[in-house]
């Protein structure tokens, strides 16, 4: 599945659209700051967490990070998993609050 860019996921937002994003990010950073409506589940507690997210197997799932890297390790994961749509924020967090402030 393809990244999906910070542009575009700020333009779903703004239509009204409620898409799956998980923040793979630690609390602390999650706290400091993050996407209006992410789930928080630190990178290395996803694998506690599949029964949680089970209904959500063949759902669009967007997750990130702060930069890019833990999220690309969280999708390839999920997909393993098998999860069949998972999508990378491309750019993390930094590319979305920076979308958002122009």
């Amino acid at each position: 599945m393809a990244d999906i860019t910070a542009a575009e996921l700020h333009q779903r937002q703004q239509a009204g659209e409620t898409p799956t994003i998980l923040d793979v990010r630690e609390t602390w950073e999650f706290e400091e700051g993050h996407i209006p409506g992410a789930q928080n589940i630190p990178l290395n507690s996803l694998p506690g967490k599949l029964d949680d997210l089970e209904e959500l197997k063949d759902q669009e799932i967007i997750v990130h990070c702060k930069g890019g890297s833990r999220s690309v390790s969280a999708r390839a994961y999920l997909t393993q998993q098998g999860f069949t749509n998972v999508r990378n924020l491309a750019g993390g967090y930094q590319a979305f609050a920076a979308a958002g402030a122009s």
